[in-house]
């Protein structure tokens, strides 16, 4: 039997989406803390179950790369693919932080009284239909269904083919644990095609979506922000830079350069742009890029006054620094690679920071008030962070529970996408009988106005 087109597909999988959500959006805060966790419960029960499925993708993508001659990219995407009971462990665990975060929806952000007596308030409420196109683990895919569900958003899920078999086997139980709790039917879409075309259309259903997440690599980022007829709510875009200032404690800078750039070289909030003023250079740069080069393997690559200062390195049997590029001034690169820059002081560095694309964390290091006030003010980023790591940029970083991406657009919210963010506001008002003035009923009959009965 042929496979149903990928529009139609994509046209019946969304049909009832929006009765859905409205039935998502009214649920009260206990029911869906219950469903978190008896999701959680049945993830940690079947464990083994879940291993077994991933098991067998594991072995799919081993076979795809049989023909390779590199049999390193073939160990790579093998260990990507491969899942282990602790990172199950995990999952298990998010859900229940997820769980015990307070419910969002139908939070009052403001409420005043006008001078005629009106009762205004501000209202936190659901997004609505929440689209997600991942090419991450599973983790990211547990997450995403618990945070749309927890902020009352209907979350229409694409996951990554390579583990195809692991994400049925998690959301089967999920589905299964949440409805037993109680929560209706369809409390999340699953598309279960793994066909390109099929994230493509997801990407123009305007009329049925109401938002779009993609989590993934700068290729998907790319071709959503291109082809997406949809507001694009976070894609973890943007650079991370980190400057140090010509008076910092200097241990402190180094070590937060090192946890910024290696603690998980592959995140979006991992560095990828070190500026140093250069008053500090000669000091501060090489034990750090020697640690970087030898102790944790990053590939570093300098503007000419950082070439200059470490040209000697490779005679004396380290590994040498290479020239920056222009492109690596604008390049998130997310894996074992730093682009090092020696400016002159904070405006060439903040002027930096403004040139070279959009910011996703700014990171200054410095023990002078007066530069760390002025870059938290001028520096426009995601996040802004002094004397920190860029790691930090994140939900659990900041006290708010896991987050859905990190944004560093301009509009709806900046940083990391949490609960909250996953909400938008409405305004409501109590009144008794106010009226926009001038009213058309001449004043001295405010007091006798007669309706007409038919």
């Amino acid at each position: 039997m042929p496979e149903v087109p990928v529009k139609l597909y994509v046209d019946r999988l969304l049909k009832d989406s929006r009765s859905l959500a409205k039935k998502l959006a009214l649920l009260p805060g206990p029911a869906k803390d219950n469903a978190l966790r008896a999701m959680a419960d049945r993830l940690a029960a079947d464990q083994e179950a879940i291993l077994a499925a991933n098991a067998k993708d594991v072995d799919a993508v081993g076979k795809s790369y049989e023909g390779d001659a590199v049999k390193d990219r073939m160990k790579a995407a093998v260990a990507r693919v491969r899942m282990t009971a602790d990172q199950i462990k995990g999952i298990v665990e998010r859900l229940r932080v997820i769980a015990d975060l307070p419910d969002p929806v139908g939070t009052v952000t403001g409420r005043w009284e006008r001078p005629d007596g009106l009762q205004v308030s501000r209202v936190r409420v659901p997004i609505g239909v929440i689209g997600v196109i991942s090419e991450m683990s599973p983790l990211v895919t547990v997450e995403s269904i618990a945070l749309c569900l927890k902020s009352g958003n209907l979350c229409v899920f694409r996951g990554a083919p390579e583990w195809n078999l692991t994400h049925q086997a998690i959301e089967t139980r999920l589905r299964q644990a949440a409805e037993q709790s109680g929560l209706p039917s369809g409390a999340w879409i699953w598309v279960d095609r793994p066909d390109k075309e099929i994230a493509v259309e997801l990407m123009r259903s305007g009329k049925s979506l109401d938002a779009l997440i993609p989590r993934g690599g700068a290729g998907l980022r790319k071709a959503v922000m291109e082809q997406a007829k949809v507001p694009v709510l976070c894609h973890d875009g943007g650079l991370t830079q980190l400057y140090v200032d010509g008076e910092t404690d200097i241990p402190l800078a180094q070590n937060v350069v090192i946890n910024s750039k290696v603690q998980l070289p592959g995140a979006a909030n991992s560095l990828d742009t070190l500026l140093v003023e250069q008053v500090i250079g000669r000091q501060f740069l090489p034990p750090l890029i020697n640690r970087l080069l030898d102790q944790f393997k990053v590939e570093v690559r300098g503007c000419p006054k950082t070439i200059a200062l470490m040209g000697q390195m490779a005679m004396t049997g380290h590994t040498a620094i290479v020239p920056a590029t222009d492109a690596d001034w604008r390049t998130q690169f997310q894996g074992p690679v730093l682009a090092v820059k020696m400016v002159e002081n904070l405006d060439e560095a903040m002027a930096h920071i403004g040139e070279h694309g959009l910011c996703l964390t700014a990171v200054i290091a410095t023990t002078r008030y007066e530069s760390a006030m002025r870059f938290t003010r001028e520096v426009d980023a995601g996040t802004v962070l002094v004397n920190a790591s860029s790691r930090l940029n994140a939900g659990d970083g900041f006290g708010m529970g896991p987050d859905i991406g990190l944004s560093g657009a301009r509009l709806h919210a900046k940083g990391p996408i949490g609960l909250e963010q996953l909400t938008c506001e409405k305004y409501v008002a109590f009144g008794s009988g106010q009226l926009r003035l001038p009213h058309p009923v001449p004043e001295t009959y405010f007091d006798a106005i007669m309706l007409k009965r038919p």
